[in-house]
């Protein structure tokens, strides 16, 4: 089985990349981790860095366990939950794990909801997790 986390250092997604861990440990699963950037004119060197970052402390928190890993910076000129879809699509991913950030109504109209359209689109289950 391969799993599939978004992460980008947000307490949401380290609870996302701890629930994946603990499954993966559980049937013996790998855990590819995707930090998806916008690209372009958009990202900046810190961005970069910060994703980068981000991976090795994920690659680190998996190895812990034992659990396989790879970790991949995306930056295909997509939004993040359209490029984790899109990754899945791609790789035969058995399971994608997201960290959700509780929004209102009014937040979600206005700037969107990576994990909605991951829920909606992903070729396979979704876990959400939002602690």
């Amino acid at each position: 089985m391969v799993f599939l986390v978004g992460y980008n250092g947000s307490k949401e997604s380290k609870s996302a990349l701890s629930l994946a861990r603990d499954h993966a440990a559980l049937v013996s699963a790998k855990v590819v981790v995707v930090a998806s950037t916008g690209g372009g004119s958009r990202e900046t060197p810190e961005d970069i860095h910060k994703a980068a970052k981000n991976l090795l402390f994920a690659e680190k928190f998996l190895a812990e366990k034992s659990i396989a890993c790879e970790s991949y910076q995306l930056a295909r000129g997509v939004l993040p939950g359209e490029d984790l879809v899109r990754y899945a699509q791609e790789n035969k991913i058995d399971q994608i794990y997201v960290g959700i950030e509780l929004k209102s109504r009014t937040q979600k109209f206005l700037i969107g909801s990576n994990a909605q359209h991951i829920i909606l689109n992903a070729p396979c289950p979704v876990v959400t997790v939002n602690r």
